[in-house]
């Protein structure tokens, strides 16, 4: 799939239901412009990493600026649900100044632009995308599973797709590396800015802080091994930075069970959801 509405800044948020469950490799929904900036292209992605049957799904998150593919920011979570089994809401906002990403009503990530992070910060105009490839040499476990095309077609189903922003689409028949700059977003980028889903609240920022701590099992801002010096937009928390390996990975195998099981008991009578921002 892809929207040929071509947004500069934008809202993104779709209904997704992974259809045939333990057989992808990777299931990649972007914002790209590619297509056009083939040498310094930007990009934000949510990528679902494969699975495994009866192991929790993984999935990731990342950012491109300016083909800035040699410095990928990537964090990597569990799922805590099977999205195979229903509907669920992804997000990304977009403007000037962030980005957040969005599960549900969780957010999960935010990126506050940095003047240090130059062109690393996507801001040229990009189109959505959703695809699904074999990513097989790095995807699954690390590489560890390939996909098993016996299974195949693959397929994943959308749902109630929304974008909102500033779409050049019409004013431009042809973006290039000298005419995008005269775009004029202004409006779009102040209803972004202003908007209730471009702040994250002390609920949902309480939200977020549950769901990294459970649920996040690398971050590139953890990496010493691939940045001696973390990349500037990097927020260093101690208390998340002590969880994790000098690799970005946790210290105990990359995985949260351990975790999950001691808090788990803990709420064993409690019926309300392990992460949601309402808590």
């Amino acid at each position: 799939m892809k929207v040929f509405l071509i947004y500069l800044v934008n809202l993104i948020s779709f209904d997704l239901l992974m259809i045939a469950a333990f057989d992808y490799s990777s299931t990649n929904t972007p914002t790209s412009n590619g297509d056009v900036f083939v040498k310094n292209h930007d990009e934000l992605d949510i990528e679902f990493l494969g699975n495994v049957e009866g192991k929790p799904w993984r999935f990731q998150t990342n950012m491109y600026g300016n083909g800035s593919t040699s410095r990928g920011r990537e964090e990597r979570y569990r799922l805590w649900f099977d999205p195979s089994k229903e509907f669920h809401r992804y997000s990304i906002l977009w403007n000037p100044t962030k980005i957040i990403f969005w599960v549900d009503d969780v957010p999960i990530r935010e990126i506050k632009r940095k003047e240090e992070m130059n062109g690393d910060y996507p801001q040229k105009p990009m189109s959505l995308y959703a695809t699904i490839w074999d990513a097989s040499s790095w995807a699954t476990s690390g590489g560890k599973f390939s996909v098993d095309y016996t299974f195949s077609p693959f397929v994943s189903e959308f749902k109630d797709i929304a974008l909102d922003g500033c779409n050049v689409s019409e004013s431009l028949t042809t973006l290039t590396r000298d005419n995008y700059n005269n775009i004029n977003c202004s409006a779009s980028d102040q209803l972004l800015m202003t908007s209730d889903y471009s702040t994250i609240s002390p609920k949902q920022a309480a939200a977020m802080r549950r769901f990294r701590e459970r649920y996040m099992y690398y971050s590139y801002c953890y990496d010493t091994v691939r940045y001696a010096v973390p990349p500037p937009e990097c927020v260093i928390l101690t208390a998340e930075k002590d969880r994790f390996r000098d690799t970005g990975r946790l210290k105990f195998g990359g995985s949260h069970t351990k975790v999950h099981r001691a808090r788990k008991k803990r709420r064993r009578n409690r019926s309300t959801p392990v992460v949601s921002a309402e808590l």
